[in-house]
């Protein structure tokens, strides 16, 4: 089975406040890519591929009431806290936090964690109190993943090397994976490989031999975790990705890169077909 990820970061920003979204007012946002995509979704069995849209947290409701019965479409967060709610235990004193059990709850069946963007804004915070040990980044978000998977929830565990990493990439992936994922149940775990060098105006995108190197490292070090491809599953690059063996799927984000940049369902619905060939 394929795993089609969409991570819908900030995009309900309206374009008139610096934003990308045009496709939908933002109370009808998260409703509006549910129903536009999941009756097409339905052409793809279960077994062939699953789809997860990652929204953020305001817009969860709507795009959980929006699912049709037997939806294909599955709704999940954008990250959870590091601590959980309780019977006998903390009720829920964690202002600006999202615990599991109230994503669960929301109707959320999995979550997306250790993306390059958290990644950086836990490094960041870090380093405000004069703490650079990379271990420290990849122990908070161990946490969150064990309290996922402790509230059933299906985990995107994102990993990636900088530039400046390229050099002892290898070393930088395995830390990565063995503080994430001590202790954890894996089979609740799918890997995003970020090629974080390579993502943004200007870089060179990683090319096949490069991500079929690291996918067939992933595998090694975890013992055969299906790996996708986080760097952005588009149109450009979705016949390539679907080429490499080792790659399970693919995270996917804007859809437009240019002119009207942004989301925008019927484009999304196309990588999908481009990238399962139907």
């Amino acid at each position: 089975m394929k795993h089609l990820y969409l991570n819908l970061k900030r995009f309900d920003v309206p374009a008139e406040l610096g934003g990308v979204n045009r496709i939908a007012p933002v109370n009808e946002w998260a409703n509006y890519i549910v129903s536009n995509t999941q009756s097409a979704l339905r052409s793809y069995s279960r077994d062939e591929a699953e789809f997860v849209d990652f929204f953020p947290e305001a817009h969860i409701l709507n795009a959980v009431a929006a699912r049709a019965e037997d939806s294909p479409v599955e709704v999940g967060c954008q990250g959870v806290y590091r601590m959980n709610t309780a019977p006998g235990g903390n009720f829920g004193a964690f202002t600006t936090n999202r615990p599991a059990s109230i994503m669960k709850a929301m109707g959320v069946s999995a979550v997306i964690i250790g993306h390059c963007e958290e990644r950086a804004d836990k490094a960041g915070i870090l380093a405000e109190a004069g703490v650079t040990d990379s271990a420290a980044v990849n122990r908070l978000l161990n946490q969150e993943v064990r309290i996922a998977v402790e509230n059933g929830m299906k985990v995107l565990y994102c990993i990636g090397e900088k530039s400046e990493e390229l050099g002892c990439w290898q070393a930088v992936l395995r830390e990565q994976l063995e503080v994430g994922l001590d202790g954890v149940d894996k089979s609740r775990v799918v890997i995003g490989y970020e090629p974080i060098w390579s993502i943004g105006p200007g870089k060179t995108p990683a090319d096949k031999p490069y991500i079929t190197k690291i996918a067939k490292y992933i595998k090694e070090i975890t013992g055969g975790i299906d790996v996708v491809y986080g760097g952005g599953l588009k149109k450009d690059n979705a016949e390539m990705l679907a080429s490499i063996e080792e790659i399970d799927g693919g995270l996917i984000a804007l859809t437009r890169f240019s002119g009207e940049i942004g989301f925008y369902p019927d484009e999304y619905l196309e990588i999908i077909k481009t990238y399962l060939g139907k």
